[in-house]
């Protein structure tokens, strides 16, 4: 009597629990947007030049779209009842319409501001975990639709653990703390039994019921699934648990990757394939390989949407981190480090100051900015139109003296300033001319250094002694400026090298007063972003 009395308890917390959960889910969107999603997939929807594989790749990228994306499709508004099921965004895409995928994207947000910003930043972390995992499971598979499939598989793995720290983050502290060691020295427990301790039911559990809800197909829900610690000794090939496991290994993979120093992760790696090997058949070192891939993809990821990770986080071990030497590329010795250089690639390290008075003007401008460039680049638009809101909007933002955008020279492999506005702005743009190109034993100056690494950087001080003989003289001579930002415009080309589109200036007229809080600099991001989209739209590339 006392055991079924029990059971009774456990099944009438778990429905307290999952209630309160869905009402939390109905006073919120779904998921919090990465910064730049809305942007990004929308400039794709809208391109002619872009193909359906490329949109959905973008999807893919974004956790809190592929969620709402898979979901929509398959209500009953859009999937018929004799029809089967769809579980990958390629077979979404092409039911709904790019014009709807534009609209799914629109009613999410670029990132939502949370006043509690340890909550964000936990929140930041699992997302980059969740997205990793997903990237390790297609950078494991060799077809395309199976990579798609096991993208998807792996980040529906994680629909209950995101659904707790999303909407309970109380709660996911605790199971936190309790996979750790309980109280009184008490031994860690699995996050599925802390889940059960604290919620009343299992992630498993919580991530299944939310998924029938919102009308998952099977294989999606098979996937929510843990399938448990027994690997099997067979090959899947051919079989629909491959899935399942390949999860399994991708998930664990991201968590070794998260809580690893990188020195001790290669062993960890080792051992994680040694388990998996035989069931998935991979080749020795291949999830090492695959990893290092991964990373790549999750820097490129976090840059294009001007997502930011503190430096020696947990989360910065998902990314393939480099840091510049420095400004002279391969033509040099090792020379000075960034920081003698006075190189700031992100505030994140305290070395620009927040002006909490100022940040919210800049907020609320850039943030307009963004809007208004947002509504140019969905119709019929010229480049410079798109560049003259973007240099308005840094002007006004940042209360500069002057902004300058320069443009490749196609004649030469150099950088020259095309439009300018502020003070003495023809004068700026005609000293302007940043080379690309330098004979071997010739070291670039710092502006030819910045583009050819694509590091954003602000000098607060231009007479430093480290920064000063690294100016060109055109520089000193003509412009003078005491403080600038300069933020690079490079397009991305799959398998090929990179390509140096432009460079965006700005400056001020007192040293130390072009200052940047994280929130700035990200919409800065975006802006920049914005104008590659443009180039992108504007000429096929």
């Amino acid at each position: 009597m006392a055991d079924s009395t029990t059971e009774s308890n456990a099944l009438r917390e778990a429905h307290l629990t999952l209630d309160y959960l869905l009402r939390r889910m109905r006073h919120k969107s779904d998921f919090p947007a990465l910064s730049g999603a809305v942007t990004r997939v929308q400039a794709l929807s809208d391109s002619e030049t872009e193909n359906l594989q490329t949109l959905c790749d973008g999807i893919l990228q974004d956790v809190a779209l592929t969620h709402k994306l898979l979901r929509l499709v398959n209500t009953a508004r859009y999937r018929r009842a004799d029809s089967d099921p769809i579980s990958t965004v390629s077979r979404a895409v092409s039911l709904i319409g790019l014009a709807g995928v534009r609209n799914l994207a629109l009613s999410l947000m670029l990132l939502e501001h949370m006043p509690d910003k340890a909550h964000a930043q936990q929140l930041k972390e699992a997302f980059l975990r969740v997205v990793m995992a997903g990237t390790l499971a297609s950078e494991l598979c060799t077809r395309r639709d199976d990579a798609e499939a096991a993208f998807v598989g792996a980040l529906f793995r994680n629909l209950g653990p995101l659904l707790v720290a999303y909407y309970l983050p109380d709660d996911a502290e605790q199971i936190g703390q309790l996979t750790q060691g309980g109280p009184d020295g008490q031994p860690p427990i699995s996050e599925e039994a802390a889940a059960r301790r604290v919620l009343g039911l299992g992630l498993n559990q919580l991530g299944v019921s939310v998924g029938r809800l919102w009308s998952l197909p099977d294989a999606l829900l098979a996937c929510i699934v843990d399938p448990g610690d027994t690997v099997p000794n067979l090959p899947l090939a051919g079989r629909p648990d491959r899935v399942w496991w390949l999860a399994s290994l991708a998930n664990e993979a991201a968590e070794v990757m998260l809580k690893t120093e990188p020195v001790d992760l290669a062993p960890r790696l080792q051992a994680l394939e040694a388990r998996f090997q035989v069931p998935l058949e991979m080749a020795s070192g291949e999830l090492q390989a695959a990893a290092g891939r991964a990373r790549r993809r999750m820097s490129e990821l976090t840059d294009a949407l001007n997502m930011t990770v503190p430096g020696g986080s947990p989360a910065e071990r998902l990314l393939d981190v480099w840091y510049v030497d420095a400004p002279q590329g391969e033509v040099g010795g090792p020379g000075p480090t960034p920081e003698a250089l006075g190189l700031t690639e992100s505030p994140d390290d305290g070395a620009l100051p927040a002006r909490p008075t100022e940040a919210h003007d800049a907020v609320s401008i850039l943030g307009s900015g963004i809007q208004d460039v947002t509504s140019v680049l969905t119709g019929p638009f010229q480049l410079q139109e798109v560049l003259q809101v973007i240099l308005e909007t840094m002007l006004r933002a940042l209360d500069c003296r002057r902004v300058l955008f320069c443009l490749r020279d196609p004649r030469a492999a150099a950088l020259q300033g095309r439009l300018a506005l502020g003070e003495g702005g023809d004068v700026l743009r005609n000293a302007f001319r940043v080379p690309l190109v330098h004979a071997r034993g010739e070291t670039p100056d710092l502006f030819a250094a910045v583009c050819l690494r694509n590091v954003d950087t602000l000098i607060a001080d231009a007479s430093a002694p480290a920064v000063a003989p690294r100016l060109p003289t055109w520089f000193r001579e003509r412009v003078q400026a005491p403080t600038f930002l300069l933020m690079p415009l490079v397009l991305k080309r799959a398998g090929q090298p990179d390509a140096v589109l432009g460079l965006i200036y700005a400056d001020k007229t007192e040293a130390n007063s072009l200052v940047l809080d994280e929130q700035t600099l990200s919409l800065l991001r975006t802006l920049r972003n914005q104008a590659i989209m443009a180039f992108r739209q504007a000429t096929g590339m």
